[in-house]
């Protein structure tokens, strides 16, 4: 496992123990897992951030949280559906919530000749009405799971049926068209970095919305709170949020964007889809007057300087189905809007 890139800090910490330590808590506990958290090499080649970004960013020791300039440039975008609870699309709160149940099965003993690797896909026929997505059934199920030799293939299926996929998908939704594909590739033990080298940050696509709305394409995790690849992304998301869960659309996207040592956007942009009970342009007015998206203060809005993005480094950064409401994900709180 290599660890590397670049942070200002004084505090003092054991990088390597750490590292452990999350392998660990992950699961990969045995050589013939892919992984040993008691014997895998760690290297450490993390080093001092740029004096020139951290002079863009914050330009003197007594800077007000207003003047923070942005700590890169990009677009950065949010999205909120009314399909689902927690207003995320439902092919990506599904798929989202089938990794969870897996994990579950496997740490409770449910299922415990599961393996930590895994990936799962959700297919569903939904019926567009103007701009509105409603679904209409699951199209199809895909789950790969890394498991124990000793499985079968069939009596993975069937616990898989039982114990993961029938206490996740609403039953209206299946019936006798949907497919299912589980370990469509056959045998599955071979996983982790031993089957398939990662990097963090990879999976932006599943880290968000699962290819509906957009994407600037910079990678959340990795990265502290002036990256707005991350905290901008996440603000959009709650202004989004908060735009659905106050009925003025049921489906939004909201688009900023930055540049380097700048404190405020370049640009904002809200599309509705046609949902909105309002048109675009006086919906982008509410946004405008609730919300703070300089750089630096849109970050002390969500408690972002508060160490809690651990959580979000499985299952996606915003709500799905089966992972529990969680305060420390305050961009998924939706703001009361006046207007």
């Amino acid at each position: 496992v290599m660890i590397f890139g670049e942070i200002t800090t004084n505090a003092k910490f054991d990088y390597e123990a750490v590292v452990r330590e999350t392998i660990k808590g992950i699961g990969f506990d045995a050589p013939e897992k892919g992984l040993d958290y008691k014997t895998c090499e760690v290297l450490n080649r993390i080093h001092s951030q740029s004096v020139e970004i951290g002079a863009a960013v914050k330009k003197s020791k007594t800077i007000k949280p207003e003047e923070i300039g942005a700590g890169d440039q990009g677009h950065m975008f949010g999205y909120a559906t009314d399909e689902t609870p927690e207003l995320m699309p439902l092919t990506h709160s599904l798929a989202t919530g089938l990794g969870y149940q897996l994990t579950v099965v496997r740490k409770n003993g449910t299922l415990p000749l599961l393996r930590p690797d895994g990936k799962t896909q959700v297919t569903i026929e939904y019926e567009k009405k103007g701009g509105v997505m409603k679904p209409l059934r699951v199209h199809t199920i895909v789950i790969s799971t890394q498991h124990d030799p000793k499985y079968t293939q069939t009596q993975l299926k069937q616990d898989l049926m039982e114990h993961v996929i029938k206490p996740l998908i609403p039953p209206h939704l299946l019936d006798d068209k949907t497919i299912y594909h589980i370990n469509p590739s056959g045998m599955f033990t071979i996983g982790g970095p031993e089957g398939d080298g990662g990097l963090t940050g990879r999976k932006i696509i599943i880290d968000t919305y699962g290819g509906w709305g957009a994407h600037g394409g910079g990678a959340f995790s990795g990265k502290d709170p002036t990256k707005v690849d991350r905290s901008a992304a996440y603000y959009c998301r709650w202004i989004a949020k908060s735009i659905v869960a106050a009925g003025l659309a049921k489906r939004c996207i909201v688009q900023v964007s930055y540049a380097i040592g700048v404190p405020e956007p370049l640009s904002v942009f809200v599309d509705t889809y046609g949902t909105g009970s309002k048109p675009d342009p006086e919906i982008l007015d509410i946004v405008k007057a609730n919300f703070d998206m300089r750089a630096g203060m849109l970050v002390r809005e969500l408690d972002m300087l508060k160490p809690k993005y651990k959580k979000t480094a499985a299952y996606g950064h915003f709500g799905n189905c089966a992972r529990p409401a969680d305060p420390d994900f305050t961009w998924e709180i939706p703001k009361k809007l006046v207007y």
